[in-house]
Formats: structure tokens, C-alpha cells, sequence
């Protein structure tokens, strides 16, 4: 084939190709000038933009939710950079496709004295020793790294790898920049649709956006989708909410049951029972039930802040979660969602106390680190033959047998030791018991 024709022919499959590609692949940025979002990181003058217009790039990991732009601004780089970009996918490559990418970079380095990025998609799909392969050439400067991840990357990452590269968080869009993203595509010259005119109501707009989750693909796929199966009538195709509704239909919560989302969504709901907020707490068990959490893993974190944050302030706490907790695992979901709500908000609006959760972290740091305590002769085990004859539990008082069922002795560790009871719920009257018992102590004495 003549080159010219071959070249043509190149151009047609490409143009072709673009046509077919997705709405949201046609309507990609170019130029950062078009991204949209992530101002904290690519507004101007920020380190990454700097780096990105004087095609200075390092090593980058970028880290955030699908669909908030990371693989949108590696395109751009590969756009505006001088050096060759080698795009790889961790799902479909392997160790054998980097070794080879690598090899090409070095030779390409000596003999062009050109820079290589490659740029690894989901690079948390790499185990680690597909990562550890990428390590000597990032450290001797033979390639550039740029990563793209989903997951926590000091989770998913290698710790030598993050070392040698900088992190930057991509932020979830808001439902403003994406009905934003929505009407700014609707002007786009590869959006297609030439010869009708396009309406689509506010509310539209906002259905899809908020229905989204911050998922800009999401977002773009679900009106092409009105945009294709809509019927234009006299010239126009008009999508309206209940379009919408149809094209987007169930919110897609990120919510990955082993990463951040997970791990995020269980302490924010400790963390509204500890500060006493029943609805925030069930907010928050609602959007992991709502995910596909198991009841089993709320209803244990319920059970840990009933001890930890209520404790003896309100030790009903603790056997309404446990009950709900046993209960979850005869019962199941949906009606589970019940029990998980009630034992939530008991624990919430309880009074609160971490003081037994702060005596025994102390007494295990006593153990630990200080003096083993011997155990005194008269607290001994007693119940076997010849204990006596060792001196074992003799002079031990037995508490019942005196008045009020209390007596003055030594126990090893003084009390107030660990243990402070607050002032808040039934622990008041514990203080307010070890309080009379300490006087009695010092009347003896």
C-alpha cells in the first residue's frame, strides 16, 4: 500500500473510532485548561500543573474515586510531553509486558536521549512482585512512574515505590461541577447529534448528577443513554427528569468492602455514637447496609463502642448491642436493619465513659513494661492440699463474712490505680460507692 494511502487509511480507522467511543470518551479534556475539578491540586500554580506544563513530571501515584478524572489527566500529559507515554493496564499486564516496556525506555534513553513515562492503570491490580519490578528503573531515573489507583495506596502500594513518588488525592465531584461537566458537553463538537436540537430540564440534570455519586463517566454514560433512546420530535430531542430516571436509576455508592470506603464509613458511625449524634450514626450504618455490608461487621462495631465510649456509665449498653448483635445472625436482612438501628441509637444517646476502656489499656501497660508485682501469700489459690503448708491464702478476709459484704485488705495494686469513674450515668454511683469505700479504708487504717 502507498504510504499516503496507508496514512489516509490510519486517519479514517481513528476518526472512525473516536466516533464510536463512548459519549464520555469523545468529551474528554484535551488541555488542562478543560479539566474540570481538582482545584486543590491543579489550579494554577500548583505543583502538579507547574510540573505538568513544563513537562517536568516525576514520579506520580494518583490516588480517588472512578470517574473523577485521573486516567482523563494522564491522557493530558501524554499530550503535551515530550517523552514517549507507554500506557499499560495492571488487569490484562504483566511482569514479561514491563520488562519489555523497560528495555525498550532504556535503549530509547541512550540512543534518543528521550524520556519514557509509563503510565500504570489500577496499578493496585499489581501484586507485589509486579511492583518491586518497576522499582531499580524508577530509582535510576530509566522510566517515569505514573500510577493510577481506586484504593488507599499506602494500603495497595509497595512502601519503596511510594517513597519514590508523589501522591495526589482526587476529590469525588460535587452534583454543581458535574451538572456543570453535563452542560458543557452538550457543546461539544464530538458530541454528535448534529442535525436535532438538544433540551435537557434542570431537573434532569440534577437527577443525574446527584444519582452520579460524584462519577463523571457514570454521569456521561447515563445521558447518552437518554440521548440515544430518546425520540426527537419535530427536530428536538428533549430529556426531562423522567428520562433521567429511566437512564439512572440506583445510586452506585462507592463502597469497597476491604479499602478505604469501608473502613471510612465504620468510623465515621463510632465516631457520631461516641459524640452522641443518633443520626448521623444511622446515617452512616445505612450507607454501608445500603453497600452490601454485613450486618455482622456493624453490629460488632456497635458492640466495641457500647464497652469502649458508654462502658459502666450505662452498662445496659452493652446488652442491648450484644443481644442485637446475636439477634442479626438468626434474623438476617432486611428486617436485621431494625435491630442494628435501635442498638446504634441506644448506644448513641447513652451517657459516656471510656474510663474502663483507658483502666485496662493502663494496666496492660503496667504489665508490659514495669516490674512484674508478685502476688501476695494471702490472695494465693488455696483450694489444694498442702497449700497451706506454703503459706498460700493465709489471712485472706472473705469479704461476705463481714458488714456489708467489704473489708479492708490489700489486693497488690491500690485502687484508683487504672480505674476513674466518671461522674456521668451509673457510673456516678460506682464513684460515688468507691468513694465511701476508700473512706472506710482510711477510718481503719
Amino acid at each position: 500500500m502507498h504510504p499516503m494511502a496507508e496514512d489516509l487509511f490510519e486517519n479514517a480507522a481513528a476518526d472512525r473510532m473516536r466516533r464510536d467511543a463512548p459519549l464520555a470518551r469523545r468529551v474528554a479534556p484535551r488541555t488542562l485548561d478543560e479539566f474540570a475539578g481538582q482545584d486543590h491540586i491543579l489550579s494554577h500554580g500548583k505543583i502538579l500543573r507547574r510540573s505538568i506544563e513544563s513537562d517536568r513530571i516525576t514520579s506520580l501515584i494518583l490516588y480517588g474515586p472512578p470517574g473523577c478524572g485521573k486516567t482523563a489527566l494522564a491522557r493530558i500529559i501524554a499530550m503535551r510531553t515530550k517523552a514517549r507515554f507507554e500506557p499499560i493496564n495492571a488487569v490484562t499486564s504483566g511482569v514479561k509486558e514491563l520488562r519489555e516496556l523497560i528495555a525498550a525506555a532504556k535503549q530509547r534513553k541512550i540512543h534518543e536521549n528521550r524520556k519514557t513515562i509509563v503510565f500504570v492503570d489500577e496499578i493496585h491490580r499489581f501484586n507485589r512482585a509486579q511492583q518491586d519490578a518497576l522499582l531499580p528503573d524508577v530509582e535510576n531515573g530509566s522510566i517515569v512512574f505514573i500510577g493510577a489507583t481506586t484504593e488507599n495506596p499506602f494500603f495497595s502500594v509497595v512502601a519503596p515505590l511510594l517513597s519514590r513518588s508523589q501522591i495526589f488525592e482526587f476529590k469525588r465531584h460535587d452534583e454543581e461541577n458535574l451538572i456543570r461537566l453535563l452542560r458543557r458537553c452538550l457543546t461539544h463538537p464530538e458530541l454528535g447529534f448534529e442535525s436535532v436540537k438538544i433540551e435537557v430540564d434542570d431537573e434532569a440534570f440534577t437527577h443525574i448528577a446527584r444519582y452520579a455519586e460524584g462519577d463523571v463517566r457514570r454521569a456521561m454514560n447515563a445521558l447518552e443513554i437518554g440521548l440515544l433512546t430518546t425520540p426527537v420530535e419535530e427536530g428536538v430531542l428533549h430529556i426531562t427528569e423522567s428520562v433521567a430516571k429511566e437512564c439512572i436509576q440506583k445510586k452506585m455508592l462507592h463502597y469497597d468492602g476491604s479499602g478505604d470506603e469501608h473502613y471510612d464509613a465504620a468510623s465515621a458511625m463510632i465516631k457520631s455514637m461516641r459524640g452522641s449524634n443518633p443520626d448521623a450514626a444511622i446515617y452512616w450504618m445505612a450507607r454501608m447496609l445500603e453497600a452490601g455490608e454485613t450486618p455482622r461487621f456493624v453490629a460488632r462495631r456497635i458492640c466495641i463502642a457500647a464497652s469502649e465510649d458508654v462502658g459502666n456509665a450505662d452498662p445496659m449498653a452493652l446488652v442491648v448491642a450484644n443481644n442485637a448483635m446475636q439477634a442479626c445472625e438468626v434474623i438476617g436482612m432486611p428486617e436485621a436493619r431494625i435491630l442494628l438501628s435501635q442498638a446504634a441509637i441506644y448506644v448513641a444517646t447513652a451517657p459516656k465513659s471510656n474510663a474502663t476502656y483507658l483502666a485496662i489499656d493502663a494496666a496492660l501497660a503496667r504489665v508490659r513494661e514495669e516490674k512484674t508485682l508478685e502476688t501476695p501469700e494471702h490472695l494465693k489459690d488455696a483450694h489444694y492440699k498442702g497449700a497451706k503448708r506454703l503459706g498460700h491464702g493465709i489471712g485472706y478476709e472473705y469479704a461476705h463474712d463481714h458488714e456489708g459484704g467489704y473489708v479492708t485488705q490489700d489486693y497488690g495494686v491500690p485502687r484508683g490505680t487504672f480505674y476513674t469513674p466518671t461522674d456521668r450515668g451509673h457510673e456516678a454511683k460506682v464513684r460515688e460507692y468507691l468513694h465511701r469505700l476508700d473512706e472506710r479504708d482510711k477510718e481503719i487504717t
